[in-house]
């Protein structure tokens, strides 16, 4: 199958997709602040560059996209029809980077926690969660 856009208005489209403060990022961080959380983003020295690092409580918060990141829920298991060899290896790249950050961050220790951007969707639940993450 083709793309349905040019190849222009195809690089246009994924240059716009962003690696931080995504929406769901902000709805976590802003969560989190109203929790009195105090917090540190994209650590670097980090493995794998939490997307929330609380130093003090060893705690390090990655909010992931359920299609990026392969997440077996409706969205993250859709695989574009269009070039799918590259987005099932893009895939595979992405989630066994994040399994070798996960595995690198608590042998050093730190407590990790991923939050899918499906599990967003009501959040009373995300809140209690992140409650129970502070506690």
């Amino acid at each position: 199958m083709t793309d349905v856009f040019t190849a222009d208005k195809r690089s246009a489209v994924m240059r716009r997709v962003k690696g931080r403060d995504t929406t769901p990022e902000l709805k976590v961080r802003r969560l989190l602040t109203g929790l009195g959380a105090r917090y540190r983003l994209h650590r670097g020295d980090l493995p794998g560059k939490p997307d929330i690092v609380m130093a003090g409580r060893r705690l390090a918060v990655f909010v992931h996209g359920c299609f990026w990141h392969g997440h077996d829920c409706a969205r993250g298991a859709r695989v574009p029809k269009a070039n799918r060899d590259y987005w099932l290896g893009k895939v595979g790249r992405n989630r066994d980077r994040d399994v070798a950050a996960r595995a690198a961050l608590e042998a050093a220790g730190w407590r990790v926690e991923t939050i899918w951007e499906c599990e967003m969707k009501d959040e009373a639940v995300l809140r209690e969660r992140l409650e129970r993450l502070l506690a």
